[in-house]
């Protein structure tokens, strides 16, 4: 006996059966009896009837379907590819999904669902990122799982990627990711060992049945999953378009908050991310601040010391930790850094606003070393 999940990976790879088609057809019966009328073994309801004369050529064409795509090929490639397929009435569909107003018909997922039940927060960006863009997903990634969050991404190139790698660098870490086709092919292929250690500790989800390929419209409908899975979503670098923007607007939709990293104006591939932040969005300069988004800042906690300075990045850092070994005036630290002396002067202004540097006659020195930067 061939299971439902066979019948609904049939009817999902389908050539012309969109999301919401196969919703249409699976709701109010089963997957058995919605393959039967999608291939013209049982006589169609009104609603298909209409499909069907709206567009001539469809019922042909999911008959030739129905004889490439059987039930029984389609359940062997999900058992094959260690695939399990979940539908809103089974017990482990994600519960996130369930009120969504594009709720999937259907899941492909390899690993393990139940790790939604942890905090979870989503790191997206451009494929086309920077290399100081790819550091700080990774260690977003990696500090969000230290404190035992869930990353969440999409296994693309760029930030995705860079986010799952220092996820899964922390022992222990179950990331999630949600993919643009068919979870048994590992795209892009240089992910490949990406995708088997997601699947393993974690989870990856998509849905679309095994087999499918990625075809470039897939990616902006798998967004809208990603953003109704999580509670916060951070953009680390987006150019002025892109699937990352598709996801911070739907999760803006969903209310779910989102977080966009500052980049330089110069910078296309923080193009979209400083948009964000000029519409609303809120800065996101270290994991704290997602932390606090999401209810779990314990920096306060108890009676331990807790270091409230804004923490000093890039040329802020090399500054500072020039200025730790000794005093430091304008003029040395131009002599040590290729900097301008505009930049220069804005850094140590900044450094010393946040109480990091105390200036003393021209010669700027570090305050309370006892916090640890690395």
């Amino acid at each position: 006996m061939i299971p439902s999940g066979g019948f609904v990976a049939a009817l999902a790879g389908f050539d012309q059966m969109t999301i919401a088609r196969l919703k249409w057809l699976l709701a109010e019966r089963t997957p058995e009896q919605a393959f039967a009328m999608a291939t013209g073994a049982l006589a169609v309801s009104k609603p298909v009837a209409s499909l069907f004369s709206r567009y001539p050529d469809l019922a042909a064409r999911w008959r030739a379907e129905g004889k490439r795509h059987t039930p029984e090929r389609s359940w062997q490639r999900c058992v094959d590819a260690g695939v399990a397929v979940v539908m809103p009435g089974d017990t482990q569909f994600p519960a996130q999904l369930l009120d969504d107003p594009r709720c999937p018909a259907a899941l492909f997922v390899r690993g393990d669902l139940d790790v939604l039940d942890a905090r979870r927060v989503g790191i997206v960006g451009t494929r086309n990122a920077t290399q100081r863009g790819r550091e700080t997903a990774s260690e977003f990634g990696y500090e969000l799982a230290v404190a035992g969050v869930v990353v969440v991404s999409g296994l693309a190139r760029g930030i995705d990627g860079a986010a799952h790698r220092g996820a899964l660098a922390v022992e222990g870490s179950r990331p999630v990711a949600i993919v643009g086709n068919g979870p048994d092919r590992p795209y892009p292929r240089q992910h490949a060992d990406l995708w088997a250690a997601v699947a393993e500790r974690g989870a990856l989800i998509s849905e679309w049945p095994p087999g499918t390929q990625p075809d470039a419209f897939r990616f902006p409908l798998r967004n809208r999953i990603l953003a109704a899975l999580v509670e916060v979503v951070v953009v680390v670098e987006s150019r002025e378009r892109g699937g990352s923007l598709i996801t911070a607007r739907e999760a803006a939709e969903r209310g779910v908050e989102v977080l966009a990293i500052p980049g330089s104006l110069h910078s296309r591939a923080s193009a979209g991310t400083n948009q964000l932040l000029r519409d609303g969005a809120t800065p996101a300069t270290d994991v704290t601040d997602v932390l606090v988004a999401l209810g779990l800042d314990q920096r306060r906690a108890g009676r331990a010391r807790f270091d409230s300075r804004p923490r000093p990045r890039d040329e802020e850092l090399s500054l500072l930790e020039a200025c730790r070994g000794e005093p430091r005036t304008i003029e040395g630290l131009l002599l040590l850094f290729d900097m301008s002396i505009a930049e220069t002067a804005m850094g140590l202004a900044r450094l010393e606003r946040g109480g990091w540097l105390r200036e003393t006659g021209g010669w700027f020195e570090a305050v309370d070393q006892w916090a640890d930067l690395a």
